[in-house]
Parts: structure tokens; C-alpha cells; sequence
């Protein structure tokens, strides 16, 4: 549903939106707000509004997203501390962040809310009248579906995680959380590690299990190592030479995909090695790779993940001996102070199941050349 609203009415918008939130249910990543049989009639001016709808319809519900009430979270700091630096060192939040956070909340009401004078932010007379019903909307929103004795074990967690740790350690790290933390519920999302980057930055993801970005990462943000993963040459069986270098310039090349971060890692090796090759296919999943090399299609520069200590048997691996390089996998997640306690539990599951599954990996054979 498409809902608008004129501009001048934000502010019993977000009056309502406090009055009856308190009959919300949880549903998803959104929460639905039943308004009973209430009209609101749009003039001119009609503008559409990114979070907040309203509409005149008999039965009809209002969304709220999660990146609006980061936002309002952010405006209740800056009023309280003055200044987007000292707000953004309170929250945990660069000074761009939250200056970008208060555009977009502008951005979304139709009207400033701060009197900028310099470093400083007093708010405004719109924003004052904002701030108490922001105020009242977290209030209500942090007690969504809250009982009388709330468990500190009883949180909603959302994971990101790219393919490979979805197959590796993070089931049976999940399977450990739920028998700790019965009442908790988690949800996997899955993407490229690029992608949940930009969502634990923005929140929407609590932690992220991903490859290390070949950048440097915010202040707030912290990563924690799981493996590093040698690439080898896995090329058909039935080839028979194991000069690395020669099979890559000679044989069919399936890539890692490039706009990938292991991807990168394998673009900047043939670079730095200056081996060209003959390219037939770019691909992002591991599986996928690994069977077209093992029904002959080509060779590949491959991460030897936990999925594949043992290779298949149509497929050899090749060391590539001091020109190893590595894909490094780990968590993401921001700074471990403003963790929930859950989180922080899962996270110490997930790294236990890591340092499991490296144990158990480095008590078996490794796959070589001669396989």
C-alpha cells in the first residue's frame, strides 16, 4: 500500500503514532499499528513520506521502519548533548553519521529541527515539539510485546551471513545459542559481504559473518577473525601437471567473482603474478565453481573453506606455495560495549564452533596436489 500524507499534519502523525502503538504487533522488521476508524484527508502539498503513512481508508496500518526510529534516537542525543560531536561520541556514531542521520529525518518531516550556529545545534521550536513525541515513541517502541519480568535472554537478532558460513559454523553455533537462550529469536540474512557491511553499519543487522573487507573499517564498527582460508589452483582430475602458474595462462579460467571481496583477493594476485588468463565464467558461488572444475569446464583460484577439507573426487588442488594468499572470515558487529548480552552470546558460540572446526580441519589430510 501507497499511503500520503499532507506535510503539515506530520506532527498529530506522530502524536497517533505514540497513542497507539501500544496496540502494535511484531511482524517482521516492521511493526503493525491497528488505528481503529480514523480519517486523515491529504491537501495540497501532498508530499510521501519514507517511514510514516497514512492513508483514508476504513482499515489501514502504519509502518514504521527501523532506520526512523535510529533516527529519532540520534535527534533525542543531539538535543540532549548539543552538538553532533558530542552526541555522536555519546552514541557511538562518527560526527557525518549522525549530522547525515539528522538530514535524512529533516529530509523526511519537511522541516528543520535544529538552529545551526556553528559547532552548535539548539533546537527549534518544530523540534521541541518533536523531541517529546519522539521521546514517548521510543518509550513505547523499546516496550513492544515487553512482559511484566522481561528475560535478558529474550531478544530479536538479526545475523547476516554470506553462503559458506551459512553451510559451516553457524548452525550448529545458532543450535548451542537456542539451548542457552530458549526465548530468543534470530533471523539469517543472507548477501555479499559488501552488503552487510552497509547493514551493520546502519543497524539493520546486529553482526555480520562475512569476508574482511580490503578496507579500513569505522571506529565503531569491530571485526573478530574466524578462519583464514588458503586459495589453491582446483583444476579437473584428469589434468596432470601442477605447474600453478602454466595451468592458469593455459587452461580454461573460471573467476571468483570480482566485485566480490574474495573475488578482489583473487583479481589482485593475478595482477601482482602477471598471469593472464582465459576467462569463460565469473561466478560468486563457491559450490557452483567447484562443479564446473570437477566436470572439466576449467581451473579456478579457490578458497579451501571448512565446506571443503576433502575435495571432491573429480578435482585436484594445487599448493601454491609461497605465493599463498588467504581470505580471511570473521564477525562484524559494532563495538562490544553497546552489544546486547544475547548478542554477545552468540558471538562467543560462533567463535567457539570456529575454533572447533579449525581443530578438526587441521586433524585430518590436507587435500594436495596428488589427489
Amino acid at each position: 500500500m501507497v499511503f500520503l500524507v499532507n506535510t503539515s499534519e506530520l506532527g498529530s502523525v506522530l502524536s497517533l503514532l505514540a497513542t497507539f502503538i501500544a496496540n502494535a504487533i511484531r511482524f517482521g522488521e516492521y511493526r503493525h499499528i491497528w488505528l481503529g476508524n480514523q480519517y486523515f484527508y491529504c491537501s495540497t502539498g501532498i508530499k510521501k513520506i519514507k517511514s510514516i503513512y497514512i492513508c483514508n481508508i476504513h482499515k489501514y496500518y502504519l509502518y514504521i521502519e527501523s532506520a526512523m526510529i535510529r533516527e529519532l534516537k540520534t535527534f533525542i542525543a543531539v538535543s540532549r548533548e548539543g552538538t553532533f560531536a558530542a552526541a555522536a561520541q555519546k552514541i557511538g556514531l562518527t560526527q557525518a553519521a549522525v549530522s547525515a542521520q539528522m538530514q535524512r529525518l529533516e529530509g523526511e518531516l519537511g522541516f528543520t529541527l535544529f538552529d545551526r550556529q556553528g559547532r552548535s545545534a539548539k533546537i527549534n521550536a518544530k523540534g521541541a515539539q518533536l523531541l517529546l513525541q519522539a521521546q514517548e515513541l521510543i518509550n513505547l517502541y523499546s516496550n513492544l510485546g515487553a512482559t511484566p519480568v522481561a528475560s535478558a535472554k529474550t531478544m530479536h537478532i538479526n545475523v547476516g551471513a554470506i553462503a559458506t558460513l551459512q553451510r559451516t559454523m553457524l548452525p550448529d553455533a545458532l543450535a548451542d545459542f537456542h539451548k542457552t537462550c530458549p526465548g530468543s529469536h534470530t533471523r539469517i540474512i543472507p548477501g555479499v559481504s559488501m552488503d552487510m557491511v552497509n547493514l551493520v553499519d546502519a543497524g539493520d543487522v546486529d553482526l555480520a559473518a562475512i569476508i574482511r573487507p580490503p578496507f579500513q573499517l569505522q571506529g565503531e564498527l569491530q571485526w573478530q577473525t574466524l578462519a583464514r582460508e588458503p586459495f589453491r589452483l582446483i583444476v579437473p582430475s584428469r589434468v596432470t601437471d601442477s605447474d600453478w602458474a602454466q595451468l592458469l595462462s593455459e587452461q580454461p579460467f573460471i573467476r571468483y567473482d570480482r566485485a566480490s571481496f574474495g573475488g578482489r583477493l583473487v583479481d589482485r594476485f593475478l595482477r601482482q603474478m602477471h598471469v593472464g588468463v582465459h576467462e569463460i565464467c565469473e561466478c560468486d558461488e563457491l559450490e557452483t565453481i567447484v562443479r564446473l572444475v570437477a566436470n572439466g569446464a576449467g581451473v579456478a583460484l579457490f578458497p579451501q573453506t571448512a565446506a571443503f577439507v576433502r575435495w571432491p573426487a573429480r578435482v585436484r588442488a594445487i599448493d601454491l606455495g609461497v605465493h599463498t594468499f588467504y581470505r580471511e572470515t570473521g564477525l562484524l558487529h559494532r563495538q562490544e560495549q553497546g552489544l546486547a548480552e544475547p548478542v554477545r552470546q552468540l558471538i562467543q558460540f560462533i567463535m567457539k564452533r570456529s575454533q572447533s572446526q579449525q581443530l578438526t580441519g587441521a586433524s585430518r589430510p590436507t587435500p594436495s596436489s596428488s589427489m
